[in-house]
């Protein structure tokens, strides 16, 4: 195994851009830090739902943007230009703390995550060969994992130790600043130049190829997937079990913690066997836990096993698709990568449909809204594993 770096490749090469995975990782905590806001600053209910807003809008916005400056500035750049706003983002509310520098430093991470989702993924593939890619962002995806895992215990511990939870702030910035002095002074292998200027339209029409535009439509719908589950475990149980907010505050974790469980295990998998043959599988368990939520009645246990099978089952389908689209057009890497950020903010689509089917029909209407998008993943697997033959 190649550990040495004077090629800008190897183990020593990968390090930091899997730790840069654990900064991407901050926008989990939006969750934590949007709760603790909104009691400390006394936000209504309007404005504390738009905090998400502030951070996902960029997704939208920034995707397209962030890889033409990929092509522009390099992968590696971009990647320290993001962690650079990141800093910044930790440290305004910190120095301040207001409404408006709550906001402004929601709308940073966003602009930061939204470049380092687009930049880091391409970064990898600079340090990977196209059969490893897979495994080292599902590898990606835990270390990422682990930091979404890890915050609600660090604040709270922080609050109770130290005595205040904004400490989290500069806490994550000396992180984020760790993170890019250690890309910084770690050679990469630079990516060559492209011959063609990488336009906001020239991304755009990468959509006019099917399979790119498949994997498009499969990281919308495996987010949709996600955010939706996300949302719909405590509410499932809390109707289906008759239990309190407190008491059903144990789904997430249940659920976070087998996806950071699967996406290790998914690292080690993807490292032996393609992506063509473990998406279509890894769709089909996911299915199969969210069907079984249907007939498994109140008992908590059998729920909350079926939202762990689920979430075991989607934990690597996003790093898969990505990796994908990526391979797929290899001279048009940054472009691809900023499409599929930018189908991130397609996540929360989802969640009216299902808000308004469980209103009409009661609980199992989140478990109908579901199970419609794993179906087209499932498809869709299938569809990869075609191609994949074709290929062969």
């Amino acid at each position: 195994m190649n550990t040495g770096n004077k090629t800008g490749t190897g183990v020593l090469a990968l390090m930091p851009i899997l730790f840069g995975f654990f900064v991407m990782g901050f926008a989990d905590i939006i969750g934590v830090f949007k709760n603790r806001v909104t009691e400390d600053l006394g936000l209504s209910g309007v404005e504390a739902d738009f905090l998400p807003m502030m951070l996902f809008v960029w997704f939208f916005l920034m995707s397209i943007p962030a890889g033409v400056m990929t092509s522009r500035i390099g992968r590696k750049n971009t990647v320290l230009v993001s962690l650079f706003i990141s800093v910044v983002a930790m440290i305004l509310p910190f120095a301040v703390y207001n409404k408006v520098s709550v906001y402004a430093s929601f709308a940073l991470l966003g602009i930061g995550n939204t470049i380092i989702q687009a930049a880091l993924p391409a970064l990898m593939r600079n340090v990977t060969s196209a059969e490893q890619l897979a495994s080292r962002l599902s590898m990606g995806q835990f270390v990422k994992a682990v930091c979404g895992a890890l915050t609600p215990v660090l604040a709270t511990q922080v609050a109770i130790r130290l005595g205040n939870w904004k400490l989290m702030f500069p806490i994550y910035a000396g992180i984020t600043l760790l993170s890019a002095v250690w890309l910084l002074m770690t050679p990469v292998r630079r990516e060559e130049p492209s011959a063609q200027t990488t336009t906001f339209g020239g991304c755009l029409a990468l959509l006019g190829n099917p399979f790119i535009l498949a994997m498009f439509s499969g990281i919308f719908f495996v987010v949709g997937v996600d955010v939706g589950f996300n949302c719909a475990i405590m509410p499932y149980l809390k109707a289906t079990c008759g239990i309190g907010t407190d008491a059903a505050s144990i789904g997430p974790t249940v659920y976070f913690v087998s996806k950071t469980i699967g996406a290790f295990l998914g690292a080690i998998i993807l490292a032996k066997f393609s992506p063509a043959k473990c998406f279509p599988l890894s769709a089909s368990l996911a299915f199969a836990g969210t069907v079984a939520l249907l007939f498994v009645g109140g008992s908590q246990l059998l729920i909350l096993s079926c939202f762990a099978v689920a979430s075991f089952g989607i934990a690597n389908i996003f790093g898969m698709v990505f990796g994908q689209a990526m391979n797929r057009v290899p001279e048009k890497t940054n472009e691809a990568a900023g499409l599929m950020v930018m189908a991130i903010a397609g996540g929360g689509v989802l969640i009216p449909l299902m808000g308004a089917l469980e209103a009409k029909i009661g609980p199992s209407g989140l478990v109908y809204v579901l199970l419609g998008c794993l179906a087209y993943l499932i498809g869709l697997g299938v569809f990869v594993a075609k191609q994949a033959q074709r290929k062969v």
